[in-house]
């Protein structure tokens, strides 16, 4: 077999996706994915550390992506208003590069242990915002729960998106959810 093989890491992930949704992510195997995409065992770790990250792949570019939109947003603004520039920024490339979400969000939805890695995912993000606003001179407090915020409204935004099976663009998906949540702190 070949030491490097074209489409390995895209063939991985996508045995991945097509295993955990037949059998459900508890009864799957590095060894059983490796096996559907055609490779070894040892070509599996070569790109991923456990059958966990195989869905996680590429996730942790997310929170520097954000945090450098959310720097380059107009001096200006609002921290709310530069977040939310930030975040349809990014969440527009992110999704013109997602393959699978529904299914991806499936099998996250269905376990346990991949519900804590999107959480640990999550507070990266907030994390990344929080340091942003930071830099931006907002107050400590304020830039953490505009960050807590913002990291809620970008994942129902991306649910939304995934929901409506990717017809609406995710900056309308972001309108929304930001439009239910100034409806809520009003009261209305």
């Amino acid at each position: 077999m070949a030491r490097w093989d074209p489409g390995a890491e895209e063939r991985l992930k996508r045995a991945a996706l097509e295993l955990y949704l037949e059998r459900g992510y508890d009864n799957v195997t590095v060894t059983h994915i490796a096996e559907r995409a055609g490779l070894t065992r040892r070509s599996y770790f070569r790109y991923f550390p456990d059958k966990r990250e195989v869905l996680f792949a590429g996730s942790e570019r997310l929170p520097p992506a954000l945090a450098e939109a959310v720097l380059a947003a107009d001096p200006d603004a609002a921290p709310l208003a530069a977040v939310l520039d930030a975040l349809a920024r990014v969440g527009a490339q992110l999704v013109e590069q997602v393959d699978g979400a529904a299914e991806r969000r499936a099998v996250i939805d269905a376990s346990p242990e991949l519900q804590e890695r999107e959480r640990t995912k999550a507070v990266a993000i907030t994390e990344a915002i929080r340091d942003a606003l930071k830099q931006r001179q907002v107050k400590a407090e304020t830039a953490e729960l505009v960050a807590q915020l913002a990291t809620v409204v970008f994942q129902n935004a991306f649910r939304h998106w995934i929901e409506g099976k990717g017809h609406a663009s995710f900056g309308s998906c972001l309108h929304t959810v930001t439009d239910e949540l100034r409806a809520t702190l009003a009261g209305a």
